[in-house]
C-alpha cells in the first residue's frame, strides 16, 4: 500500500481525495462515520476568505483552494462554496491598521476587497448596529464552505478514485520503521511506505514524543444558532454576508456569523483558548441554556438587533490548537515516512483543499508547489 490517512475530517478527506486522484493506492481511517459531529468539521458553515487575519502566507492555500471547492462542485453536483463575501467590521479608534495583513496579502494575490466607513456598513448593512469609529473590509469573493458537503463529496470522489475507507475502526499506534509504517487499530493491522496524519484532537495520543504532543491543545467551542425577526430574508446569503466582528468589549474579543441558510435562524460563535481540554474523548458537549443565554448578552446584543435572544440550538465542536495558532504540515521528526497535517488552529477549513493536493504531492513527488515552510515542526525550536 502507498499511503495511509489516519483521520478524515478537513485535512484528512481532502488528502485522501487527492491521493487517489493520483492513482495512489490508499487507505483511510476514521473513528467515527465522517462527516460527523465529534470533532471539528461540523456546524454547517466555515468561513473562507482569502484576505486571511492570520497572516498573508495563508492567502495563497485559500485561493487554491477556492479553484478546488468549484472543481469538486462541478465532479459531484454538490454545493460546497457560497461566495456571499466576508465583512471584517473593526473599530479604527481602537486598531488603526487593522486590516495592514489584508491589503498585503490582496496585493500579492490580486484579491479585490473594498473599504467601508460607518456610514457606508450602515447604507450597504442596515442588519448591523455600527458605532461612528467602527470600520468594514468586506471581501466580495469570500462567504462559507459547507463542511459536512465538503467532506463527503470528498471522500465521494476518493472511493470514485479507488481509495478504500475503513470508517468507525479506532487507530492505536502508528509504528515508523526504515522499510514502512505499521498502523494498528482496534480492528487490524495495516503497513504502508508512508502515513499522513490528520488526527484533529486526537493527534496527541498518536505521537509517542511528550514534546510534540504538547504542542496540540484541545479547545471546546460552542456554536449557537438564534432566530432572526420577521421572514430572514434581510439575513439570506443574498443580503447579508459572513462576518467577523473584532474588538468586542476588548481588543482580542469578537465573534463571528453567518448568513442565514434555513430563513429561520443565523449561526454565531467566537473562539476560546483559555480552557484546554485535557481528553477529546471526554468533551463536554452540553450547552445550558444561560451559557446561550451570556452569548448573546456579551456579542449580539446591540449589534444585531433584528436576533433574536432566544437560542434555537447550540452544539459543540473542538479546535485543536498549536502554541502560535499556525497550522503543523511537515513530516514528523525522526520519521520521515509520516506527514502531519493537523491541527487546524480554528482556521483551517478554508485552506484544507489546497492542504490535501499539498500533501498529496509530498507523498507521491516528495514536494508541493506550495510554501509550507512557515508550518514546519522546527519552527517551535528555532
Amino acid at each position: 500500500m502507498d499511503v495511509i490517512v489516519v483521520g478524515l475530517g478537513a485535512m484528512g478527506s481532502a488528502a485522501i481525495h487527492q491521493l487517489a486522484r493520483r492513482g495512489a493506492e490508499v487507505l483511510g481511517i476514521d473513528r467515527h462515520s465522517p462527516p460527523h459531529a465529534f470533532g471539528s468539521s461540523h456546524g454547517e458553515t466555515r468561513i473562507t476568505r482569502r484576505l486571511t487575519l492570520e497572516g498573508a502566507e495563508y492567502a495563497p492555500l485559500a485561493v487554491r483552494s477556492h479553484e478546488w471547492w468549484r472543481r469538486i462542485e462541478a465532479e459531484t453536483g454538490t454545493s460546497v462554496l457560497t461566495e456571499c463575501g466576508v465583512l471584517n467590521l473593526a473599530d479604527h479608534a481602537a486598531d488603526p491598521r487593522a486590516f495592514a495583513v489584508h491589503a498585503r496579502a490582496a496585493a500579492a494575490c490580486g484579491i479585490a476587497y473594498e473599504l467601508l466607513d460607518a456610514a457606508a456598513l450602515r447604507d450597504r448593512f442596515p442588519q448591523f448596529r455600527v458605532e461612528d469609529t467602527r470600520v468594514g473590509l468586506l471581501e466580495p469573493g469570500g462567504g462559507f464552505v459547507r463542511p459536512e458537503d465538503a467532506i463527503r463529496a470528498q471522500l465521494e470522489l476518493a472511493e470514485r478514485y479507488g481509495a478504500r475507507l475503513h470508517r468507525g475502526e479506532r487507530v492505536l499506534a502508528v509504528e515508523p520503521a526504515a522499510t514502512g509504517v505499521t498502523v494498528r487499530t482496534d480492528a487490524g493491522t495495516y503497513t504502508a511506505d508512508q502515513v499522513v496524519l490528520c488526527a484533529g484532537a486526537w493527534l496527541a495520543g498518536l505521537l509517542d514524543d511528550p514534546g510534540l504532543a504538547r504542542l496540540f491543545g484541545v479547545y471546546r467551542q460552542v456554536l449557537h444558532w438564534f432566530g432572526v425577526e420577521g421572514s430572514g430574508q434581510d439575513f439570506s446569503p443574498g443580503r447579508f454576508p459572513t462576518f467577523i466582528w473584532q474588538g468586542v468589549s476588548r481588543a482580542d474579543e469578537y465573534f463571528y456569523g453567518f448568513p442565514s441558510i434555513d430563513g429561520a435562524t443565523i449561526k454565531v460563535a467566537t473562539g476560546q483558548l483559555e480552557r484546554r481540554t485535557p481528553d477529546p474523548d471526554r468533551l463536554d458537549r452540553t450547552v445550558a441554556a444561560d451559557e446561550a443565554a451570556r452569548f448573546h448578552h456579551t456579542m449580539i446584543g446591540g449589534r444585531l438587533p433584528g436576533v433574536s435572544a432566544r437560542a434555537a440550538r447550540s452544539q459543540v465542536c473542538m479546535y485543536t490548537v498549536t502554541p502560535d495558532e499556525a497550522f503543523v504540515i511537515d513530516r514528523l521528526p525522526g520519521s520521515e515516512r509520516v506527514l502531519v497535517a493537523s491541527p487546524c488552529s480554528g482556521h483551517g477549513f478554508k485552506h484544507s483543499a489546497a492542504i490535501g493536493e499539498a500533501l498529496a504531492e509530498l507523498a507521491t513527488e516528495g514536494a508541493t508547489t506550495l510554501d509550507l515552510t512557515p508550518f514546519a515542526f522546527d519552527r517551535f525550536t528555532r
